[in-house]
């Protein structure tokens, strides 16, 4: 496959938008009847039932997808498991702006029934509370959901290795049923906001993402000042610089565990608000794989002067790192969060 990014579509209105609930059940119930884990109203939700725990689960509508798609389709959309482009591994890969394959969502290359489908895949990522939020964002940054996005997958959906992925700006998010070992969300994700305009105003207007920085500012008001020296860094590193360091004393900024109690709480309540977006499973994952390492307080918090709109020192560009596990936050001209977590320092990814 040629690498061949898109640029965003334009002159769209809210109103393509929403899904019609009567034609979502009817296209997408006739798609994937007879198969018992799998319920419409869940799907619409994109948010499991009570009675089917996994009914919008990306995974099964990953290979349903699979199933439905022509040889011509699959052979552009699909692809093996260790697939390499000039990048390196493909499913491995996250920009900040790129679309993986050719084929957008909303075009003519994939069916209605496909494209009601595609789009509970990407919204059952997503915790159903931060739905309309997700929208906004897309809307904003890319015309509306489905106007500027492209999927792949990678493997045999249904087996022990398969990941779907889909792409556009500000949006890289994929799922693999565990396939992809030692890494939470399959592997490294990105996702980003610019509300109102490029270069936002001091207090992000609109953006949907902005609170989560906020969390972050109110852990470093409530430092001392010795504790703020050590966590206010001059100038921020590269924000696709999220790889993980060869050892613990190469990650800058103030330690977890060096804080009081009270400050650990406030830190929490960070983690808990960068991981709110997303299903449940991946803020499992995510724990998991930070326990794995030790915990929070092995992570490092950094706040970056440079970058600061408005000098107000409300800090937009901060992160937060440890031995495995790295979420960057670049507020500066407009939100961009690289995320990059996993059980093992060793795992590498591919960045560009």
């Amino acid at each position: 496959m040629q690498f061949n990014p898109l640029t965003p579509s334009q002159g769209f209105t809210p109103d393509s938008l929403p899904v019609s609930r009567r034609h979502f059940v009817k296209t997408v119930g006739a798609v994937i009847a007879g198969t018992p884990l799998l319920s419409t109203a869940g799907l619409l939700a994109g948010q499991p039932s009570e009675k089917t725990p996994q009914a919008s689960a990306p995974e099964p509508l990953t290979r349903k997808l699979h199933e439905s798609l022509t040889p011509k389709q699959k052979s552009k959309v699909c692809f093996g498991w260790d697939h390499k482009d000039k990048h390196g591994l493909l499913r491995q890969h996250v920009r900040a702006n790129w679309n993986i394959t050719e084929p957008i969502v909303n075009s003519d290359f994939f069916t209605k029934d496909q494209q009601d489908i595609i789009e509970a895949i990407y919204f059952g990522h997503f915790d159903p509370s931060w739905h309309k939020k997700i929208r906004k964002q897309l809307l904003d940054d890319q015309g509306g959901y489905g106007e500027d996005q492209s999927i792949a997958i990678f493997g045999k959906p249904g087996t022990d290795q398969f990941q779907f992925v889909m792409t556009g700006r500000h949006t890289t998010v994929r799922s693999d049923g565990d396939s992809a070992e030692h890494l939470a969300f399959g592997g490294p994700i990105f996702y980003g906001h610019a509300a109102d305009e490029f270069d936002e105003k001091p207090n992000h207007p609109g953006n949907v993402f902005w609170e989560q920085a906020l969390k972050a500012n109110h852990v470093y008001k409530i430092l001392d000042g010795k504790q703020r020296e050590v966590a206010l860094i001059p100038q921020a590193p590269p924000e696709k610089k999220v790889h993980f360091k060869k050892s613990a004393d190469q990650i800058t900024g103030l330690q977890v565990a060096d804080m009081t109690r009270d400050q650990k709480q406030e830190m929490q309540k960070v983690l808990s608000s960068l991981i709110e977006p997303f299903r449940t499973s991946d803020q499992k994952e995510v724990r998991k794989c930070i326990e794995a390492q030790g915990g929070l307080d092995r992570c490092r918090i950094s706040f970056y002067q440079s970058g600061d709109i408005g000098k107000d020192q409300v800090w937009d560009n901060w992160r937060l790192e440890g031995p495995a596990f790295v979420w960057h936050y670049r507020g500066a001209p407009h939100v961009h969060v690289w995320v990059n977590i996993s059980d093992d320092p060793h795992t590498k990814i591919i960045t560009s």
